[in-house]
């Protein structure tokens, strides 16, 4: 029975000896491990091949579309950009153009009413002026009647003070020659 014992844990140690390594490293199993290798990378080139990259491949396209896309509609708004600004630029010279225009004319026609207005106030005045040069003459000529009467009187007034009679006609005349110089 001892050695029945004995046998068996001697051949429990052997078979223990022999699965004791990692079973990667056992040569016995190489052509099994190397056979599931080469089936799987056959697996993971299937799989990548017939369904990975064909999206990816997809996905990178329809990026590069976009991208492409972008491109030439930024390009396309910058060319109308660009014949925006030399529309803007146009009008704005046009209608700077048409803004001097406005300004001169308004101008002549400022000059026109200005010129008729001052002809109307060179006409007024001169009509007030021939006015007050009648109404100046009228009074002078008053002034001059009164001056030869209030003479004539103080002439015929002095002459009576002095004791002398004095002929209205001989004082008007005498008057009258040394008015006139």
């Amino acid at each position: 029975m001892a050695t029945t014992t004995h046998e068996a844990a001697s051949a429990a140690a052997g078979h223990a000896a022999e699965s004791a390594g990692m079973p990667q490293l056992d040569f016995a199993s190489f052509p099994n491990q190397i056979f599931w290798l080469v089936v799987t990378l056959v697996v993971i080139y299937w799989v990548l091949s017939r369904i990975a990259l064909p999206r990816i491949g997809g996905v990178l396209a329809d990026r590069q579309g976009a991208i492409t896309s972008d491109l030439t509609a930024a390009e396309e708004f910058k060319q109308r950009a660009k014949e925006a600004e030399a529309a803007y630029e146009r009008a704005l010279v046009e209608a700077r153009a048409d803004a001097q225009k406005i300004v001169l004319q308004a101008r002549a026609e400022i000059q026109k009413d200005l010129d008729a207005a001052t002809a109307h106030a060179d006409a007024e005045i001169a009509a007030r002026v021939s006015e007050s040069e009648h109404r100046i003459g009228e009074i002078r000529a008053g002034a001059m009647e009164a001056v030869v009467t209030v003479a004539r009187e103080a002439a015929a007034d002095i002459v009576a003070a002095l004791g002398g009679k004095a002929d209205a006609k001989a004082v008007a005349k005498a008057v009258d020659a040394r008015l006139k110089g």
